[in-house]
C-alpha cells in the first residue's frame, strides 16, 4: 500500500514549532521580518508572493511586500536590495524568481547580505553548504524534501538517493544536503539528468527518486523499483479542455503510473510545494535568531 506524503500536514507541524520560536524572540524584542521584492506582473510569481505574505502574518513575523514595475533597472533594484540589508527590521530578503530578462539575477543574488539571504542562493551561503556549516542558509526546497522524508521515518542515512536534475535551486544543493556527514544526511547520491546515459537503469537502482527536472510526467513507471520512495518537486501546467482554467498541474511524475509501485510518493500539489514556504519561514526565524 503506497503512503501519501502529506506536504501540508508536516508544514502545519514546522509551524508550530515556528510560533513558538516566534513568540520567545518577541520575548526577547526583536520580530523576525522577511522582505519579498517581486519584479513585474508575473502571475505565478505574484501568488507565490502572496502565500509568503500571507504565512508571514499568520505567523506573527513582520512582512514587507515590494512590488516593482516590470520597467525596474538593474540599479535601481539593486539600491533597494542595499536599502534592506541596512534595514534592522529585516531578517530575510527574498527576490522572487525570475525576474524580467533585463535584469542580472545573480548580481542581485551576489548583493544581498549573506546573512539575510534566506533562500540560500548567495555564493557564501552555498560554500558554508559544501563546508557542512551549520550557520549557512539552505535553499528552501532542498531543506522542505530533507524535512518531508524524515517526518515521513523514511531512512536516508546508508540509502541510494537518486536527484534528478542539477539545478543550484533544486539539484545540486540536495545532493550535498543529503551527503552530510550526520544523522540527517549519510545518503550515497547520485545526480542525473536529462543528458544522462542509462538513466532509467541508474534511477532504478535508487531506494529513494527526487524527480526535480522541470519536465511534465517525465518519471515513468519503468523509471523505478517496486517499494522505492519518490518525492516529486516538479510543477507544470499542461493543458486541460475540461478543466475551468484550461490547464491542470502536473509534478515531474506521471503519478497514477508511478505511485502503484512506491512504499510512498508525494502529490503535486500538496507535496513538496507547502514545504517549501515553511522552510522560508524557518530560515527566516534562523535569521532572527542570529541578529541577536
Amino acid at each position: 500500500m503506497t503512503k501519501l506524503i502529506d506536504g501540508r500536514a508536516i508544514a502545519d507541524k514546522v509551524y508550530i514549532d515556528l510560533r513558538r520560536e516566534v513568540a520567545e524572540l518577541k520575548a526577547k524584542g526583536v520580530t523576525p521580518g522577511l522582505a519579498v521584492i517581486l519584479v513585474g506582473d508575473n502571475p505565478a510569481s505574484r501568488a507565490y508572493v502572496r502565500s509568503k505574505d500571507r504565512m508571514c502574518r499568520e505567523l506573527g513575523l513582520h512582512s514587507m511586500k515590494l512590488e516593482l514595475p516590470a520597467s525596474t533597472t538593474q540599479i535601481d533594484l539593486l539600491a533597494r536590495v542595499e536599502e534592506l540589508n541596512r534595514d534592522s527590521s529585516i531578517h530575510g530578503i527574498l527576490v522572487q524568481s525570475p525576474p524580467p530578462a533585463h535584469i542580472d539575477e545573480a548580481a542581485i543574488v551576489r548583493a544581498l547580505a549573506p546573512h539575510k539571504d534566506v533562500d540560500g542562493f548567495h555564493p557564501e551561503n552555498v560554500a558554508r553548504l559544501v563546508l557542512e556549516d551549520p550557520s549557512g542558509f539552505v535553499p528552501c526546497t532542498p531543506l522542505g524534501v530533507q524535512r518531508l522524508l524524515l517526518e515521513t521515518g523514511v531512512e536516508i542515512s546508508g540509502a541510494h538517493v537518486v536527484v534528478l536534475g542539477r539545478s543550484m535551486i533544486v539539484g545540486k544543493p540536495l545532493a550535498l544536503l543529503l551527503m552530510q556527514k550526520n544523522k540527517n544526511g549519510n545518503a550515497t547520491v547520485t545526480v542525473v539528468h536529462s543528458r544522462s546515459g542509462n538513466l532509467a537503469q541508474t534511477t532504478r537502482s535508487a531506494d529513494i527518486v527526487i524527480a526535480a527536472i522541470g519536465r511534465a510526467e517525465f518519471l515513468r513507471a519503468d523509471h523505478i523499483r517496486e517499494g522505492a520512495v519518490v518525492v516529486d518537486v516538479g510543477i507544470n501546467r499542461v493543458h486541460d479542455r475540461l478543466s475551468e482554467r484550461g490547464y491542470r498541474l502536473v509534478g515531474d511524475v506521471a503519478f497514477e503510473e508511478v505511485s502503484k509501485k512506491t512504499s510512498a510518493i508525494t502529490p503535486v500539489p500538496g507535496g513538496v510545494g507547502p514545504m517549501t514556504i515553511a522552510m522560508l519561514m524557518a530560515n527566516t526565524v534562523k535569521a532572527a535568531k542570529q541578529s541577536l
